[in-house]
């Protein structure tokens, strides 16, 4: 029986179980041996991860030919207007490519833990809450497509991937799923 872990990622902590460079890892929060990250999230990004030791699994929501839906709640800098959120939703072009249509709403600000270090705050700019969802995962997709319609992100976090969700999972805590879970 495969075994699955969701993870609440803390903000500064690598989607990798060591680093050369002493930062933070996941072997920091998670005791368990032979699960791997499927897919990532940016050092600089939280939320759910999920761990697997299913290979077939782990592969399956990695990979952007199987279009798993990820869900992310997105701070951003100003007030994106219906033009910018239609941009999100009819794709937007990257420097890799135009990426394929999203769903992308303002939503009002969510009630979260606090961040460490906090998101900057400036007075005179204000800012907005979106909900973002994709299926494909490029290196730093979101927050590239919000800085490509003029709204640069400034806190991204992964609130569910396919049928999972993160839920009331605190940050740098871990559950696993029993077999009827999965």
């Amino acid at each position: 029986m495969s075994r699955i872990i969701l993870f609440n990622k803390p903000y500064g902590v690598l989607t990798q179980f060591t680093d050369s460079e002493k930062r933070a890892t996941l072997a920091d929060f998670i005791p368990i041996k032979a699960i791997y990250p499927a897919g990532r999230l940016d050092r600089d990004s939280e939320g759910l991860l999920l761990l697997t030791d299913d290979g077939k699994l782990q592969h399956q929501l990695a990979n952007p030919r199987f279009k798993t839906w990820k869900s992310y709640l997105v701070q951003v800098d100003g007030t994106p207007d219906k033009n910018a959120i239609k941009q999100l939703e009819d794709g937007v072009v990257l420097k890799d490519g135009p990426t394929k249509p999203a769903k992308a709403s303002i939503i009002l600000p969510p009630s979260l833990w606090s961040r460490d270090p906090p998101v900057r705050f400036r007075a005179a700019i204000p800012t907005t809450w979106l909900e973002i969802k994709i299926r494909e995962g490029r290196n730093r997709q979101v927050r590239r497509m919000t800085a490509a319609v003029g709204h640069p992100t400034l806190r991204l976090i992964r609130k569910s991937i396919g049928n999972w969700q993160l839920g009331q999972l605190q940050p740098g805590k871990w559950l696993e799923l029993s077999a009827g879970e999965h």
